[in-house]
């Protein structure tokens, strides 16, 4: 049977609908974008599509990276890389834009350069980093861009380890940069937590005296909203204020982008009103819970010929805060039918909820079961099978 795009109406809701209107919100952020990861829906959008630089915002691909090189095994937080005299030069003093206060020749772990680079948004740590790991930044930037393919950020491309202004290589979009976010967050939880949520790190010595220079995280919604624990800000004169975010309160996630906006109190001020809206004015109701059958997908050329569907994850929808049930249709999307071997928790389809107030909710479904191979003379059967069309 020829591969085909599969979409199969699940059900509608059978409650009389509700077409409560969306919850109103403004910004003055010129691009806005705000995801709820509990329903997958689309909260609301405001030009995310737009490309745009995205200065230190573009760490979070760093660290990306890195964190899944030490989730494989390919690097270890304790490993210690040098800092080359000529990047400590290039990368030291004010010209330098933010940075950890690295000296030439030290020694420093990745772990610490990692919290140099997502606590202090040091350009310093993000080149030194790189070259360690790469040899140069050009090869690292390399790797970036390939993670980026790789994780669907379609519209973005990265000239930079660290987001400086480079006559426009970098480009990122809003959505692009949720979609990073959410790569994190659900790929390395224990380095998300790890890195991200803290509050300030101690690095370098003052001149003259010689005491600890301590900066504090730039995160606008660390300790404002609460459950915040991520993710990167950044600022030049080119990309004006912008900033990734992420908080988890009861069990419900959000992730935010905020750019172009044009004060460092703006952006937090916009940044704690979409995140609290987010919460405040949107809700989520059950659909699944974890480990539900939500449907079956065909097998082609298996041991069985269907295998079910099931939620790795409580599956909900978002709706706007005392509206009740809303009317709504779930669709299930596949590539089929899907060949065998198949294993127990691949993700093989995905669920498509639309409501009258979001844009489509796409969820992943994974395979409830493992399918082997067919056999010899099963696919003697299924090649007879179809060869008469049954």
């Amino acid at each position: 049977m020829k591969p085909a795009i599969y979409a199969v109406a699940l059900l509608s809701a059978t409650a009389l609908p509700v077409f409560a209107a969306a919850p109103p919100f403004e910004t003055t952020a010129p691009v806005a974008y705000l995801i709820d990861l509990s329903s997958g829906a689309v909260l609301y959008a405001k030009d995310a599509d737009r490309k745009m630089p995205p200065a230190s915002m573009a760490k979070m691909m760093t660290t990306h990276v890195v964190f899944d090189m030490i989730k494989k095994g390919e690097l270890k937080l304790d490993q210690m890389i040098t800092v080359k005299p000529e990047t400590w030069a290039k990368w030291h003093g004010p010209a330098a834009g933010s940075t950890m206060f690295l000296s030439p020749g030290e020694q420093v772990s990745v772990e610490n350069l990692l919290h140099g680079i997502v606590t202090l948004s040091g350009n310093d740590a993000c080149v030194v980093l790189a070259e360690g790991i790469s040899g140069t930044e050009e090869a690292f930037v390399a790797r970036m861009n390939a993670e980026a393919k790789k994780l669907g950020m379609t519209n973005s491309t990265f000239g930079t380890s660290n987001g400086w202004p480079d006559e426009g290589r970098t480009q990122v979009t809003a959505k692009d940069l949720a979609k990073l976010a959410v790569s994190t967050i659900r790929d390395y939880p224990d380095l998300y937590r790890k890195f991200y949520q803290q509050k300030e790190f101690s690095w370098g010595k003052t001149m003259g005296k010689g005491e600890n220079i301590v900066q504090a995280n730039r995160n606008p919604i660390l300790g404002r909203v609460p459950g915040a624990d991520g993710l990167k800000t950044g600022h030049t004169a080119e990309a004006g204020y912008g900033f990734t975010g992420s908080a988890e309160q009861n069990g419900r996630r959000l992730v935010m982008v905020v750019a172009g906006l044009d004060s460092f109190n703006g952006r937090i001020a916009e940044s704690v009103k979409l995140m609290d809206w987010g919460y405040k004015a949107w809700s989520t109701q059950p659909l699944f819970a974890k480990g539900a059958t939500v449907d079956k997908a065909e097998v082609a050329n298996g041991s069985e010929s269907e295998v079910t569907l099931v939620a790795p994850q409580n599956i909900t929808i978002s709706v706007p805060a005392g509206s009740g049930k809303p009317a709504m249709t779930m669709k299930v999307r596949y590539a089929g039918p899907i060949p065998a071997p198949i294993k127990a928790g691949d993700h093989i389809a995905d669920l498509v909820v639309t409501t009258a107030n979001t844009p489509p909710a796409i969820v992943p479904l994974v395979a409830g079961a493992d399918v082997e191979e067919a056999g010899f003379f099963r696919r003697i059967w299924l090649g007879i099978l179809s060869f008469f069309g049954l």
